[in-house]
Order: structure tokens, then C-alpha cells, then sequence
């Protein structure tokens, strides 16, 4: 425990999930481009902030924007149809290096620390994962499940249980071992203490829904469940709040000086799904389309007898559940004094689609002028109050070759952009100024922009969008697909509340 008399040594300290990681694209790659990375490098003099970088190949398990790119320097704008067959191959060798080398079979994955990373966000965890999983059972969860190697299933096996030991026990030493994300914690708040502790959790306790496509309630006995047992895809609002309390209780317990949390967006904004069906031209348009699906088919070839989906009325329940959430949530934080961050106001304020095309919120001032000053973002500032950024799916200008459409979430559908992540460090800055907490420095949104590769150099590919995500989509159905099963479906799959 630090000294009475000194200030804790730990200035900032994370709990968290792939929100507070930084997994976007589809997988963790660049944790540098992180909210908290970019909290932290508000203070001065900027503290010790560890953790672990996972630039490796194209991150784990695997980053749509590094293969897009690589797709793009071999064939240009557009993947021809007589060009699928190379493509292909392209992508297959890719995917084997990456899965090779994330599986530990091109060189040892281990390194050498002594102390738990500072951030201990590990994508994929529920609330009881925290307290629930270690590097041990992550070991021997991989030992014992079977390699699924083949032309169809070609991304990391286990990809969560292997992001997991790198982050909870980079070292593989015994003395970690046994140590969960919470014990992580612990130990630094023993060796040092913790001013700013951060929690992040929750999201994937109904994020699921959104990722499946399927709409499953939990039940009594899947708060016990380790990852690969559980079915359900959303917490009841009575178990969010049983779990919530234990986190909430064993987090009091570290005795950290200061615990910020934050709410849940609505899992039905972000463009993983693509809404169709509009009701906006109805009598009582609700918001909500009539039905929810894979963000890679069109709303002309939408067929629900044949396409996998939410309907309105499961996405309208979603969106309720989260809003019990976030009162337990807020509640909670409220008894024990933790700050709380408003994310989900917000992101719902951004939300072109659900809004009719009209934001609720402003963008950042600060933000407006950095996006201005970039001569790569400065076309989406016309008006200065409002830049043509949205929550929609990227998009592409085919003459121009950048960005016109979407911005805030990654190719992933679920996950911020690294302007995203600079949009939530905002939103935390904020609120934590607002409870007396002392920042030195601005956000350095000119660095922030600058880092964010798919907004200001995006890959030529990405310019036929549909061509792109219909290669692929393809299923081993299809004659021309070495990949099968499909690649995006398998990245969904792998975004569940299960591994």
C-alpha cells in the first residue's frame, strides 16, 4: 500500500474490456491508440502507462484494415472477378502467418516483466471473467481444445485465451499464474498504489446479441460459466446487477483513491448490424428499422427467410435492457462514489441513422479545428460546427478516394476508429475535470487524427465497398472461396460473449 504522505505510484490503472483495449478492425493491434493512452498523455509529466503491444502480423486475431491494405498494393481499388482466384491465395497465405505466428509456432510469445501491466483491458471478457479467468486456465483451456487448421477456419485458435496470457501473465511465470485481472490490480495497488483506476466492463454482456444476431436471455446458471460454456447473448437486467455488485465489491475492496466508470452505448448503433426495412417514412416513426442484419448485405438483397437478423421489437428490447443497465450502473457508482462517464449519452447523441440524419451533441471545438487544419480530414469540415462524421459504416468516394461517410466506427462494425477513441478519451477528460481531477495538457487531437490511418489514407480497396465485403463474406459454398466459412462471419463469432 503506498505511504500516507506520498501520492500513489500508479497514476493510472484499467480494468477493462476491448472498448478500454483498443480493438478496432477487427482485432487488437495498436494499444498505443487507446482512450486511456491518450488520458494519460493529458498530465504532466505523463506517468508510467504499461502495456502490450500487439503489432505483430495484423494484430490478433486478425486487423481488416492491415489485410486491406495488403489487398490493395497487390490489386489496386477493386478485386476484379478474374482476380479472385490470386486474391484468394493472397489472403490464405496472410491468414496462415498470422495464425501460425499468434499460436506461438514462429517464435516464443512470452516477455519478460515483473509487474502487471498497468492496463489490464482484455477484449472479449464478461464482468465474472474478471474475477474468473487466469493465464493458468487460459493455458489449459488452449492445451485441451482441439486445432481447428484448415483452409476454412484459418484464423487464430483461441484468440481471446492467447490475447488473455499476454496480457494477465506476459512472462509465463509461475508466480502470476494465478493471477486474474482484478489480482492484477490488487497487486499494483499493494506495490505502489492506484490514484486512477478505470473500469470498463459490461459491453459484452450483451454485445452478442448484436454480433450473433441472435437474441438469448441468460440464465441463473451462466453467471458460474467460463466463456466457452455460456449460450446466452443478454444479461438479464437482475443478473447485469448481481455481477455488476461483485465487480463493484471486490473493485471497492482494492481501495484504489479514485474508481471512474462508464455506461453502455446501445448495441444497436453501431453498424455491425445494418438496419433495413426503414419505418422513417411511417406515421410514428420510431428510430428502429424493421429489421437488423449482417452489415455486409445490402438492403436490396435482404431476404428474412434467408438472412440471419433481429427484428425491430428484439432491438428495441436491447436497447431497453442496456437502459437498466446503466441505472444499475449509475447506481451503483453512486453508493460506492465512483465517477461515472456518460458514454452511451453520447454516442446515442452522434447517431445519424436513429437521429434522421440530425446529431443531438457537438463535436469537440478543439476537435473541429484539428480535423480543419489535416489536409486529409479537412473536406469533411465544411461546417464547422457539425463535420460529416457519423456512426454509419465507412465509406469511400470513388474519385476522390476518401472518406464521406462514417468515421467513428472501425471495419469491424462494433469498434471505435482511433478518432473514435479520441472521442471517448474526450468524453472522460470531461466528466473527470467536471469531479476535480487535474489534467496538464489538451488532448493532441492533431496526433490523434494523424494516427488514424482509415479516416485520412484509407486502403484504395475499400472504395468498391459492397466488391470488398462480398469477397469477403464468401462461404465455402462457393466455388472460387478457399477462405470458406466466412471471414467476417468468423470474426462475428469470435465478438460473442463466447470463444
Amino acid at each position: 500500500m503506498s505511504n500516507n504522505n506520498t501520492r500513489p505510484k500508479h497514476k493510472l490503472v484499467v480494468l477493462g474490456d476491448s472498448v478500454s483495449q483498443g480493438f478496432q478492425n477487427g482485432g487488437i493491434y495498436r494499444t498505443d491508440l487507446n482512450f486511456p493512452n491518450f488520458l494519460r498523455q493529458c498530465w504532466e509529466p505523463k506517468p508510467d502507462f504499461d502495456q502490450p503491444l500487439f503489432t505483430a502480423q495484423a494484430g490478433i486475431p486478425l486487423n481488416l484494415e492491415v489485410l486491406a491494405r495488403g489487398l490493395s498494393d497487390e490489386f489496386g481499388d477493386s478485386i476484379e472477378w478474374n482476380e479472385y482466384l490470386p486474391a484468394i491465395t493472397h489472403l490464405y497465405s496472410t491468414l496462415r502467418r498470422v495464425k501460425r505466428y499468434w499460436e506461438g509456432k514462429i517464435k516464443p510469445l512470452k516477455e519478460e516483466r515483473d509487474m502487471p501491466y498497468h492496463n489490464q483491458s482484455i477484449w472479449g471478457f464478461a464482468m465474472n471473467d474478471t474475477w474468473m479467468i487466469t493465464e493458468q486456465h487460459s493455458r489449459e483451456y488452449i492445451k485441451t481444445q482441439p486445432e481447428t487448421y484448415s483452409i476454412f477456419d484459418m484464423l487464430p485458435d483461441h484468440a481471446m485465451y492467447v490475447t488473455a496470457r499476454l496480457v494477465l501473465n506476459p512472462s509465463f511465470e509461475d508466480k502470476f499464474s494465478q493471477f486474474t485481472q482484478l489480482k492484477n490490480v490488487e497487486y499494483l495497488q499493494e506495490h505502489g498504489g492506484i490514484e486512477n483506476l478505470i473500469v470498463s466492463a459490461g459491453h459484452n454482456n450483451v454485445i452478442g446479441a448484436a454480433s450473433d444476431l441472435k437474441y438469448e436471455l441468460s440464465e441463473e446458471e451462466d453467471l458460474e460459466k467460463f466463456p466457452s460454456k455460456r449460450s446466452y447473448t443478454v444479461y438479464r437486467p437482475e443478473h447485469f446487477e448481481q455481477e455488476y455488485r461483485r465487480l463493484a465489491e471486490r473493485v471497492n475492496k482494492i481501495g484504489a483513491e479514485r474508481v471512474i466508470t462508464q455506461t453502455i452505448p446501445y448495441v444497436t448503433i453501431p453498424p455491425v448490424t445494418r438496419g433495413v426495412n426503414s419505418d422513417k417514412s411511417r406515421e410514428g416513426h420510431t428510430g428502429y428499422f424493421d429489421y437488423y442484419t449482417r452489415f455486409w448485405i445490402w438492403d436490396a438483397d435482404f431476404d428474412p427467410d434467408k438472412h440471419p437478423h433481429l427484428t425491430k421489437e428484439q432491438a428495441i428490447s436491447l436497447d431497453q435492457h442496456v437502459d437498466e443497465y446503466n441505472n444499475i450502473i449509475r447506481e451503483v457508482a453512486k453508493e460506492y462514489g465512483w465517477i461515472t462517464v456518460p458514454l452511451n449519452r453520447y454516442v446515442s447523441g452522434i447517431a445519424r441513422r436513429r437521429l434522421g440524419g440530425q446529431m443531438r451533441l457537438p463535436y469537440p471545438k478543439d476537435f473541429c479545428q484539428a480535423m480543419k487544419r489535416n489536409p486529409d480530414t479537412k473536406h469533411l469540415v465544411e461546417n464547422p460546427d457539425n463535420p460529416k462524421l457519423s456512426t454509419d459504416y465507412l465509406r469511400i468516394d470513388r474519385n476522390s478516394e476518401k472518406v464521406y461517410k462514417g468515421g467513428i466506427f472501425s471495419l469491424d462494425g462494433i469498434h471505435p476508429t482511433t478518432i473514435g477513441y479520441g472521442l471517448i478519451a474526450h468524453l472522460y477528460k470531461e466528466t473527470m475535470e467536471k469531479h476535480g481531477i487535474d489534467f496538464q495538457r489538451p488532448l493532441d487531437w492533431d496526433h490523434i487524427i494523424k494516427s488514424d490511418s482509415l479516416v485520412t489514407d484509407p486502403p484504395y480497396v475499400l472504395v468498391d465497398l459492397r466488391k470488398f465485403l462480398r469477397f469477403l463474406s464468401m462461404g465455402r459454398q462457393e466455388k472460387l472461396s478457399v477462405v470458406g466459412n466466412s471471414l467476417l462471419n468468423q470474426l462475428m463469432d469470435i465478438f460473442s460473449a463466447r470463444d
